[in-house]
């Protein structure tokens, strides 16, 4: 959708919430193909008709670019060419909005000139790709957890502070709004998830949280692991990426979220195996190495509880990166900071303006791995629909 058209329909939301006739338009907006049955019934679920139909102008900036033409005309086609007029005003002399017939699949002619196949190609590739265009294209909060008290048993964090530190600068340079919290309990640590959460992010493009801190095992359905807040008590990684989900923060429906964890996630120190002279290997850093790892805890008390299964929509638009593997632990130095973090950070200085997330993630993992005496495989749980490319500064 053209920033023209964004904007037209963030300038008359208001008007649109109070007047616009939401019963009428599922049909056509699932039969032209604007919407699938299941986005229109989650739609349908977000309460009052002012709630639907609040929620179905913020969607519609995540349709493409046929979107809010097809939308004029689904207006008009229900009886609500005022509404469509009044928005073809805001933007200011769109072009009228296209008929059905105008919407038959067009097939292409594969006797045409080469250059049309390539722009067909890159008519494809753009519909893979996340528009990231907004400045700042996201917000981005970092928690970084260093000490811990007494009862929790858990160790200070040495050279966490370094990693804060390079993940501040890079996210800034990648166009993002940066706000680290730093030694934060665990019920802390969920306000701020939450606060960011429940902000309107209608007018950016994506969000990232990053998480430093002790990790464990923790029982979980979706997202394995967990993160301890400094006063010992485990919040699971599950939980964290659901408060993000699209119930409960619509503003980010069908834009990328992305969390990073830099925590353990068991125990469990990986030797490794013995690999032929071709493979990468590397000697373990100097400096004094830690691991983040606490024991699995079932997880107790209220802050800890998993959401309800039945109220989990798919997750959509999520990546969730952990610094290791499921029940292994994630080594950090003292002086230099975390093997994953370190990786991560210059990873994306040299390729975030060629290459895309995924990519550079196999990247980090192929370069961690090849790391010291014990052991450590980054990995991620990718649930992006389309390729991610950073807008660097």
């Amino acid at each position: 959708m053209e920033e023209a058209q964004r904007r037209a329909l963030r300038r008359a939301r208001a008007r649109l919430v109070a007047a616009l006739r939401v019963a009428p338009l599922w049909e056509p907006l699932e039969r032209r193909g604007l919407f699938t049955r299941p986005m229109v019934e989650e739609i349908q679920s977000a309460g009052s008709r002012g709630d639907q139909a609040r929620q179905l102008v913020i969607d519609l900036e995540t349709r493409g670019k046929r979107a809010f033409p097809l939308f004029l005309s689904i207006l008009r086609d229900t009886g609500q060419g005022d509404l469509a007029d009044m928005l073809m005003q805001e933007c200011g002399h769109l072009p009228a909005p296209p008929q059905l017939g105008d919407l038959r699949p067009v097939e292409l002619d594969l006797r045409g000139e080469k250059h049309n196949k390539s722009l067909a190609v890159d008519k494809r590739n753009r519909d893979l790709v996340y528009e990231l265009k907004s400045d700042p294209c996201g917000r981005c909060l970092i928690l970084n957890n260093v000490n811990f008290s007494r009862d929790s048993d858990l160790s200070a964090r040495d050279g966490s502070d370094v990693d804060c530190e390079k993940l501040e600068k890079r996210f800034k340079a990648l166009s993002f709004d940066v706000l680290t919290r730093r030694d934060l309990p665990a019920q802390k640590m969920v306000s701020e998830l939450q606060e960011l959460a429940r902000q309107d992010h209608s007018a950016l493009d994506c969000c990232v949280v990053v998480i430093l801190s002790h990790g464990c095992q923790t029982s979980h359905i979706q997202f394995p692991g967990g993160v301890y807040g400094t006063d010992g008590k485990a919040i699971p990684i599950e939980k964290i990426v659901n408060y993000f989900n699209g119930s409960h923060c619509p503003s980010l429906r069908g834009k990328p979220k992305l969390f990073f964890i830099q925590a353990c996630g068991g125990e469990q120190r990986d030797r490794g195996f013995v690999v032929d002279g071709d493979s990468p290997s590397d000697e373990a850093p100097g400096g004094s190495l830690e691991s983040d790892a606490t024991p699995f805890k079932t997880p107790a008390g209220n802050v800890d509880q998993p959401d309800a299964v039945a109220s989990l929509p798919t997750p959509s638009d999520i990546l969730v990166s952990y610094s290791t593997f499921p029940g292994f632990v994630s080594w950090r130095d003292a002086s230099s900071g975390s093997w994953y973090v370190e990786t991560l950070d210059s990873v994306l200085e040299q390729y975030a303006r060629s290459e895309d997330l995924l990519n550079m993630l196999l990247r980090v993992a192929n370069a961690v791995s090849a790391k010291g005496r014990y052991k450590q495989i980054p990995g991620c749980f990718n649930f992006l629909r389309k390729k991610l490319f950073f807008r660097c500064k």
